[in-house]
């Protein structure tokens, strides 16, 4: 080539370099590579958690049933008591006083019925030889039958100092846990000072829980029962540190009625408790499978994407394009989200790269390796 074209070479072989680069530079972008995963379908176990609250299966309080001094605390705070068992002793010697005044005075009723007996008896023969007059021997009738009058009186009386003398010896109506005394020896105690104490029957414990109205219904639509929840249900307890309690609960009771506050049924179930482990006062919560979905359709939860108070998921069809479509959820089980509506069993779901797709677009789908 001459000397004189060579410049003008180079510059057409520039030319067409910086032609083919910017052809180069306007292709498409690859599709994102996202990852998906089919809807999984299966008949799943749905269950509900409640609050709950711990009650003794029987909580007794303590009250003296007659007034007097405490003078005697007999048993030890917290510990395990049997049914009747000394818990408390009030002075009895008041009590004591008033059974022998009451056995006195039996004992001149008793004397005064004699006396009337032995007039009556007398006066009959005499009153029929006409020796004494009727009106004498009625008066004697009436005078026997008061004094067994009195008698009866007078032996209720003793009766009821000795119930009174009895009170005075404070004993535990059921085995169970004995609570903190509630007051103090040298206290004057009574039927209205409060209570002594409270012995609570552990094993088994109750556990107390309300459930929603809409819970109740649908439930006894699969399980009726006149008692609310069929005796074969079971229930887990979640302890307050977020253990779950070993022994599982059976159904106890169901309460009278729907409180119209709060619109919630309680319900009681019972729960072992051989190492006194639960105690009355204690929070939970009781965890329990209340239907089962059939046929139900399963994403992760990483597929989900909240929008506006809805929930969307991002659909891959057969030629990789994206349908974004507003789902409606159900309860999560074993990490997934029940969908209730707004798939289809065949569909495919975004898991990873939710952040790169677009409605409309298109991706290039692998497979979804998470769990």
């Amino acid at each position: 080539m001459p000397s004189h074209l060579r410049p003008l070479a180079a510059a057409l072989a520039a030319l067409v370099l910086i032609a083919g680069c910017k052809k180069s530079s306007n292709a498409p972008p690859p599709p994102p590579t996202v990852e998906v995963t089919p809807v999984a379908q299966a008949d799943v176990p749905v269950t509900e958690e409640w609050v709950a609250t711990l009650a003794g299966f029987v909580d007794a309080q303590i009250r003296a049933q007659v007034s007097g001094t405490l003078v005697r605390q007999a048993y030890r705070e917290g510990s395990v008591v049997r049914a009747g068992d000394l818990l408390f002793e009030i002075d009895p010697r008041p009590f004591q006083a008033q059974l022998a005044q009451a056995q006195a005075q039996l004992g001149q009723a008793q004397a005064q019925l004699g006396k009337a007996a032995a007039d009556e008896k007398r006066y009959r023969p005499l009153a029929a030889e006409q020796a004494i007059s009727q009106e004498e021997l009625d008066d004697a009738v009436q005078a026997h039958l008061a004094a067994q009058a009195q008698v009866a009186a007078a032996q209720a009386a003793v009766e009821q100092a000795q119930l009174n003398l009895g009170f005075t010896s404070v004993s535990a109506p059921v085995a169970g846990v004995a609570g903190f005394i509630q007051a103090q020896i040298g206290d004057l105690v009574g039927p209205g000072t409060g209570l002594l104490t409270t012995v609570s029957t552990l094993d088994p414990i109750k556990v107390y829980f309300p459930i929603g109205e809409p819970t109740y219904l649908a439930f006894n639509r699969d399980h009726p029962s006149p008692d609310g929840f069929p005796p074969d249900v079971t229930f887990a307890l979640i302890l307050s540190d977020g253990t779950t309690y070993p022994h599982p609960g059976k159904f106890y009771a169901a309460d009278r009625q729907i409180d119209p506050g709060t619109g919630t049924l309680r319900i009681a179930a019972l729960f072992p408790n051989p190492d006194n482990l639960l105690r009355p006062g204690q929070y939970g919560r009781v965890r329990a499978v209340v239907r089962t979905e059939t046929g139900a359709l399963l994403v992760p939860q990483r597929a989900l994407t909240e929008l506006q108070g809805g929930y969307q998921v991002a659909v891959v069809d057969a030629q990789n394009v994206v349908h974004l479509r507003n789902v409606t959820l159900g309860p999560i089980v074993g990490g997934k989200t029940v969908i209730e509506s707004g798939l289809k069993p065949d569909d495919r779901v975004v898991v990873e790269g939710l952040q790169k797709v677009k409605d409309g677009g298109t991706v290039q789908p692998t497979p979804y390796t998470g769990s």
